[in-house]
């Protein structure tokens, strides 16, 4: 008996696991093919084209007024339905776009960081230590395994960051021994796991077929391990997974506060304090893009024109006058 045609989403979530795109990536994109699907009317994508992405992406900008980056984001997704799923080529698309504004990223001054830093608590802070002292943006922390931090050479290796790349980044003398406590506490929750039967962690790519027995080795494990077991919802393997998001989140704004800082301070806060500290400590542009992870030297940029604001570049007339 032939068995149905899998459902077009199916389809999607089927492809964008082959092609290893994260879990998040594939929630969000399948999402963005549902919500253009609705817009016209349930009608099926292979009947449509540029001009009713048009319409979508132009409705997104103007009616609901969403940011560039949301709005580009939608565009992605719908162009990989098209390419990678319908194998559909559907030319140039002239939709409204909406308008990137030009933000100056927030920075911490240094006693500001070690302010905010101080009223962390629980393991939360050594995830916000990280954050500042090697650039990390908090999901590349979060998925940190045992591997990827180098005592020896004073690094960490980022595996997978931004635009699928590997980049190399500092490992601060001062966080040396935190961390070597850190995982001999993971080492003990690992053995726990293992002595339970479980012990297993999530592996990318095809390295859970080629080495079956890899996902329970210690060098592949978390260094910022979950509380709890969880079921991996693409698998339904009940396995350990790193930190969420939410907690170290959650942990800064409410730092934030009790440490009196008046500016917006998140998690990737201390990611721009950590490129502004190290030019203004005399780092050249190049050294900071390589170890933020960059493409373009132009984004790192940015924050030159932190240092240049204010008081920092521009005296006052003001302060001449004799009053």
């Amino acid at each position: 008996m032939t068995a149905p045609p899998k459902k077009l989403l199916d389809r999607m979530r089927e492809i964008l696991r082959v092609k290893h795109y994260s879990i998040r990536t594939e929630q969000t994109y399948v999402n963005w093919a549902k919500r253009y699907i609705l817009f016209h009317n349930k009608r099926h994508p292979k009947d449509m084209g540029a001009p009713e992405i048009a319409a979508f992406l132009t409705h997104l900008a103007v009616q609901r007024n969403v940011a560039a980056s949301t709005q580009n984001q939608a565009l992605c997704a719908l162009l990989f339905l098209y390419d990678e799923v319908l194998h559909q080529d559907v030319g140039p698309v002239d939709a409204v776009r909406a308008k990137k504004p030009k933000r100056l990223p927030t920075v911490l001054t240094k006693e500001e960081v070690e302010r905010v830093i101080a009223a962390v608590t629980g393991p939360h802070r050594l995830v916000v230590r990280l954050l500042y002292g090697s650039g990390l943006r908090l999901i590349e922390c979060l998925r940190l395994r045992v591997k990827d931090v180098d005592f020896a050479y004073r690094q960490i290796v980022v595996r997978d960051g931004k635009g699928h790349k590997d980049r190399v980044t500092v490992l601060p003398g001062k966080l040396v021994e935190p961390l070597k406590t850190r995982l001999r506490r993971v080492a003990l929750i690992h053995q726990r796991d293992l002595d339970r039967g479980y012990g297993a962690v999530y592996l990318p790519y095809a390295l859970e077929v080629k080495y079956p027995n890899a996902a329970k080795e210690w060098c592949w494990q978390y260094v910022f391990p979950a509380r709890s077991l969880s079921r991996d919802p693409r698998s339904g393997v009940t396995r350990r997974h790193h930190l969420g998001e939410s907690g170290p989140q959650r942990a800064v704004r409410r730092a934030a506060r009790l440490a009196g800082i008046d500016k917006r301070v998140t998690c990737h806060t201390f990611r721009h304090s950590f490129a502004t500290h190290l030019l203004e400590d005399g780092y050249d542009i190049r050294t900071v893009q390589e170890l933020l992870g960059h493409k373009d030297v132009k984004t790192t940029m940015v924050y030159t024109h932190v240092l240049n604001r204010g008081g920092l570049a521009v005296r006052s007339p003001l302060d001449d006058l004799l009053e």
